[in-house]
């Protein structure tokens, strides 16, 4: 083929940037679940809390 003949072709959408609200939402729901466990732990063992 010869190559001086052009070849329209549709240009590649850039690449999405992650979401910022579902970065904080799965923060948020780490920090609970870690208080959540925490609080089942000196439920179950009844230690004194720190």
């Amino acid at each position: 083929m010869s190559d001086n003949v052009i070849k329209f072709r549709k240009p590649k959408p850039p690449p999405k940037a992650p979401n910022p609200m579902i970065r904080k939402l799965v923060i948020i729901a780490v920090v609970i679940l870690v208080f959540a466990a925490a609080w089942a732990y000196f439920q179950v063992t009844g230690a004194p809390a720190p």
